[in-house]
């Protein structure tokens, strides 16, 4: 009996959402805009399996924190908003470090896919509406390590 109560318990336990980060790490990037530079505590996610989860299951994301997805090489990328309760503004990068495409105020548990329109070197997510409240514009530069390091696609 012991057993099956056990085994029960850790299966549930791996259904379970994660309750604190999931990142690689956590870093500063900045977002330069004709109103200033910008800073922003990220989580960094390099792998499939922390890119695949992102901020899933959060309740919430303080105004100058987001998550940041690196996709090295640069790629096409889609993604969507399954399981996730917090409105973001996605911000596409390319390769060298210049603000690709935003797709703003996404809707949340929504399973459309957003795409990149092209290849990007990064997506960083941010709460909705904060690219609008800085003036974030496409062509803006991201200062983050890697980024501006590789040719534009």
């Amino acid at each position: 009996m012991t057993r099956i109560a056990g085994a029960w318990l850790t299966s549930l336990a791996l259904l379970m959402p994660p309750t604190g980060g999931i990142a690689a790490g956590t870093d500063t990037l900045v977002l330069e805009t004709a109103s200033g530079e910008h800073r922003y505590d990220v989580e960094v996610a390099t792998t499939d399996s922390e890119r695949a989860l992102g901020l899933m299951f959060r309740r919430s994301l303080p105004e100058s924190a987001g998550m940041l997805f690196i996709y090295d090489p640069p790629q096409r990328v889609g993604m969507w908003m399954r399981n996730t309760f917090i409105p973001l503004d996605m911000v596409f990068i390319s390769g060298d470090g210049r603000v690709h495409r935003i797709q703003p105020n996404t809707e949340p548990f929504s399973t459309d896919l957003i795409t990149s329109g092209g290849e990007v070197g990064g997506v960083l997510e941010l709460n909705a509406g904060q690219a609008e409240k800085i003036g974030l514009k496409r062509g803006d530069r991201v200062i983050y390590p890697g980024f501006g390091d590789r040719a534009a696609p």
